[in-house]
């Protein structure tokens, strides 16, 4: 392991102590796991399979990690829980193999794509392929174009005109649609092309604007090259949809369902993890594979504006979405009172008291707060409410960690994918951080995996700090 990951000690030499100290704790259960790559814990390796490559959710991770994961360190057959779900990998991977499988989502986008496949899987392919025939002869006979895409502020011009037009067309004739299944999926198939026919790319922390909406941001002229045809892409899609549902080599993935009455459909939960989980039964599951938001800035209500707005929300949903969804963005508020009250309402305001004190007696994490405060006053980092970001992503956590333990049952394991993050310069090991909440609860930390390729700087932190990388990591905590 190199120098650079392992140290803690900034040029400014705040305060580097309680981190060292807390790797010196972990570094013999930090092991690069060369099975796993930045493919495998992304969507990366989805790209090609039936229904994965419908949408392109890039936050999931592939079904091979999840089959992976179980195969290792619990083969036999028992619940699972997926507390960000996000478009249900886990859960319908797990299901494949015999699995109960419960999934919490807050994001629309999330619940439509789970929504989608099991409407997939049901739906008469025949049938399907005749109403899609009988769909493009009434799309292409008619001209009425109802209001469909009701914009926000941020996607406004998002469309070159005839590409909405036509949407809003589509649309329009979807809904004369009389069989629902063939409906929903005619209509996911135009919300998963949604970037394509765009002068929108998304950009991790925003979406990124193609010059030629008369909307860029930025000091530099962006081209995202190609926008598609609505009509001509979304005919690919619906195509691409029959083609893995048809009775070929792409079969197997709906077939195992199709052909094994006995599979449980996902039971999803939406909402917040934050709320869900306090309500759930204790001691209920055997395994835990997720992948929560990482501490990266990166904003899902905008990078995901223009499916939200398909799904009719508007600017004051998006907006408590935003808020709602566990701390990743430099928007989102403090939610202690609201834990507080939440706790307090379910009868457990003894368990609020020990995770608030948990986290305030933190030596490392009160180390990470106090550097990024004096960083800040230095003018430092990039934005001022890094701090408080940083601060109540790891606030929440730890009560998703506490949670977690509850619902497990003995000898029950957690399989999680995250990333370390850097602002200022100051490496923040979520890894160790969240590892050592895990234990002071009760955990067993049994590994914390690396990648054998860590997570390079942002193109800001280059210039300033060097290419020094961070660990990308999966963590294994058994009850």
């Amino acid at each position: 392991m190199s120098e650079s990951s392992v140290s803690y000690v900034s040029k400014n030499k705040l305060f580097p102590n309680e981190r060292e100290k807390l790797f010196d704790i972990y570094k013999d259960l930090i092991e690069t796991e060369y099975n796993l790559n930045r493919t495998l814990v992304s969507f990366q390796a989805n790209k090609k399979e039936p229904f994965y490559r419908w949408f392109k959710y890039k936050e999931g991770f592939s079904r091979k990690l999840i089959d992976y994961f179980i195969e290792k360190y619990h083969p036999s057959k028992g619940n699972i829980l997926d507390p960000f779900a996000g478009s249900g990998a886990t859960l319908f991977s797990a299901r494949e193999k015999g699995w109960k499988s419960t999934g919490v989502e807050l994001l629309p986008i999330g619940i439509y794509n789970i929504q989608a496949r099991l409407t997939a899987e049901k739906i008469s392919i025949n049938e399907f392929k005749k109403e899609v025939i009988t769909f493009w002869e009434v799309f292409n006979s008619t001209s009425e174009v109802g209001t469909i895409i009701q914009h926000i502020s941020i996607t406004r011009g998002a469309f070159p005109d005839e590409n909405e037009n036509n949407l809003n067309r589509y649309l329009t004739t979807c809904k004369k649609v009389k069989n629902d299944a063939t409906r929903f999926l005619l209509e996911f198939a135009a919300f998963s092309i949604l970037e394509e026919i765009s002068f929108t790319r998304k950009d991790g922390q925003y979406l990124r604007w193609d010059s030629r909406a008369n909307r860029s941001y930025g000091s530099t002229e962006f081209n995202k090259g190609e926008i598609y045809d609505f009509v001509k892409i979304v005919k690919e899609k619906i195509e691409e949809i029959i083609d893995d549902l048809s009775p070929t080599q792409n079969y197997e993935l709906f077939a195992t369902v199709k052909n094994n009455a006995a599979l449980y459909d996902p039971n999803i939960l939406k909402g917040s993890s934050l709320e869900v989980l306090p309500s759930l039964e204790e001691n209920t599951f055997d395994f835990v594979m997720t992948s929560p938001p990482y501490c990266n800035r990166y904003d899902y209500t905008r990078t995901y504006a223009l499916e939200l707005i398909f799904l009719n929300n508007n600017d004051e949903d998006v907006k408590k979405l935003r808020q709602t969804m566990l701390t990743c963005t430099v928007e989102n508020k403090e939610k202690l009172d609201y834990l507080k009250n939440l706790y307090a309402v379910l009868n457990r305001s003894s368990d609020f008291d020990f995770i608030n004190s948990l986290y305030f007696s933190h030596p490392a994490m009160s180390e990470i707060n106090d550097v990024l405060s004096k960083l800040n006053k230095l003018g430092k980092l990039n934005n001022s409410n890094i701090p408080r970001m940083v601060k109540n992503y790891f606030y929440e956590m730890l009560f998703i960690i506490y949670e977690l333990y509850r619902l497990l049952k003995y000898s029950g394991i957690v399989v999680m994918v995250n990333d370390n993050v850097r602002y200022g310069g100051e490496e923040i090991p979520v890894d160790l951080i969240l590892s050592d909440f895990a234990k002071i609860i009760g955990f067993k930390i049994n590994k914390i995996w690396t990648l054998p390729v860590g997570k390079g700087n942002s193109s800001q932190q280059m210039g300033l700090h060097g290419r020094s990388e961070l660990r990308k990591c999966v963590y294994i905590w058994e009850k």
